[in-house]
């Protein structure tokens, strides 16, 4: 197996800088998709297209009794300018593969050209999954509700992600969830604007949004388990346009 990757990876990082370089944002990875489509197509795979949009998937069967195995790869960039010097750096503004989903379908499709050399070694079928709009929450739930667990049915399914936090070459996994996922919030604060030197005669949406955003933290340190993993994190804070006015709405 060692050998076959070595063997296809030229291939494979060719193949990732040139989705680093092409970003799609979630439900858009028309091209992305066509890509996975065409390599997996050339690796020797029947290859099932447009699932929940834009997911690929496709089976290897060692055509032995067994049960199916699912590998996942999500394929979404996100909304976020690229600020390097690569020479294979995002080509379109505002949008770059910040989550590493490149890396992901690269490593997948290697892993699909590999084990399709050696399906002579192991029983049941494996079923690789390309999953649009991770990013978004709702790439999944649609494969799922196109049927991509089933024909064949799906017996266990491995969603992988890069780690910054592991080291190089080790894989980690466990029971049920290994990362978290997340849940998306947006607050907006309707006060009373007025002139910035009058502020008793304004309802400040700005002071009491700063007022709120600290007591969510209660939630981290008083209102979930010491044990339980959990963050909360405000990542934008929007009001006001000039600097002797308070403004009379507040978005967080």
């Amino acid at each position: 197996m060692k050998l076959l990757l070595q063997q296809l990876l030229p291939e494979i990082i060719e193949l990732r800088h040139h989705l680093h370089a092409h970003p799609e944002l979630a439900h858009e990875e028309h091209e992305t998709a066509a890509l996975v489509g065409k390599t997996l197509k050339k690796f020797g795979y029947e290859v099932t297209e447009g699932i929940g949009g834009t997911g690929v998937s496709a089976v290897l069967d060692s055509g032995k009794p067994g049960k199916t195995v699912a590998l996942r790869a999500d394929m979404d960039a996100l909304p976020i300018h690229e600020e390097t010097d690569l020479a294979h750096r995002s080509t379109r503004d505002g949008k770059m593969h910040a989550c590493g989903h490149d890396g992901h379908t690269a490593t997948l499709l290697a892993a699909a050209g590999a084990l399709m050399q050696c399906k002579d070694q192991f029983q049941g079928k494996i079923k690789f999954i390309f999953q649009p709009a991770e990013e978004t929450g709702t790439g999944a739930a649609a494969m799922i509700e196109d049927g991509v667990l089933e024909n064949p049915k799906v017996d266990a399914i491995f969603g992988y992600h890069n780690s910054s936090k592991s080291d190089f070459g080790v894989f980690k996994t466990k029971m049920d969830c290994l990362f978290a996922s997340q849940d998306v919030f947006t607050v907006v604060i309707h006060g009373k604007g007025g002139h910035a030197a009058y502020p008793h005669l304004t309802v400040d949406p700005i002071y009491i949004g700063s007022m709120i955003i600290q007591a969510l933290q209660g939630i981290v340190s008083r209102c979930s388990a010491p044990v339980e993993p959990v963050v909360l994190s405000v990542t934008q804070f929007h009001a006001g346009n000039t600097h002797n006015v308070i403004p009379s709405e507040a978005t967080f």
